[in-house]
């Protein structure tokens, strides 16, 4: 991490160790109702690919985010693996997490998927939870990755750690943002950000998202901020 952002990284940490999230007081006063599937023993990192299927995401001519985010979830899935972190990937292929959610009773599909999503951080142990975008900007001048956090103090340090990372990768400075509005980041109780890995609405970012090499470096940039997070939480 960038040794001007460290004091600012513990200073941070030390106020989310302080004063916890009301979920997870939550959770601490009701111990009976947490959720262990049996095959997990330990907690995991949640990679969301976001979008699937149906649900392309922003596209560019012949060009899909959801078919980014697999890529990428991918790489940051092995990459994790191989740093002896235990992490799962909510979808391994081209779809809907809507079409396996038979519980929630709405017709809106979008609702469901989202709810599909969160359900898995609900049944096993989980660390965090790092879902993974695109960015689309009007002003094809955009550029860079881009962290949306909870209001929780966890969720800050995770998303700065990734945030620092992919600004080295990008040589550009982004600032982590409150993604108010966002269902997962307002219904995830564990800590989670949302990663807008680049805006494919511009060239030099979309040749980066759409080039193999340059998904692996996105990833590494991603892998590295969560093991840097996890080493000093």
């Amino acid at each position: 991490m960038n040794k001007l952002l460290k004091p600012v990284f513990f200073a941070l940490m030390a106020f989310a160790l302080a004063f916890p999230s009301s979920a997870q007081a939550k959770s601490q006063k009701r111990p009976e109702e947490v959720k262990e599937h049996p095959a997990f023993t330990r907690d995991v990192i949640i990679i969301d690919a976001g979008h699937g299927g149906i649900d392309g995401g922003t596209s560019f001519q012949n060009i899909l985010e959801k078919d980014i985010n697999l890529a990428i979830a991918q790489k940051v899935f092995m990459l994790l693996r191989s740093k002896g972190y235990h992490a799962v990937l909510n979808r391994t292929g081209d779809y809907a997490l809507s079409d396996e959610n038979h519980w929630l009773g709405t017709k809106s599909r979008h609702l469901r998927d989202l709810a599909q999503r969160k359900e898995l951080s609900q049944q096993i142990p989980t660390l965090v939870v790092v879902s993974l975008h695109v960015n689309w900007g009007r002003n094809t001048s955009k550029r860079g990755g881009l962290v949306l956090f909870q209001n929780e103090g966890r969720s800050v340090l995770l998303a700065s750690a990734i945030q620092d990372q992919l600004d080295q990768l990008y040589g550009f400075k982004g600032n982590i943002q409150h993604g108010r509005p966002f269902y997962l980041l307002n219904q995830i109780a564990d800590p989670a950000v949302i990663v807008e890995t680049g805006f494919l609405s511009n060239a030099g970012d979309r040749a980066m998202l759409t080039d193999r090499r340059g998904q692996l470096k996105i990833a590494k940039a991603i892998a590295n901020g969560i093991n840097y997070y996890l080493t000093v939480i």
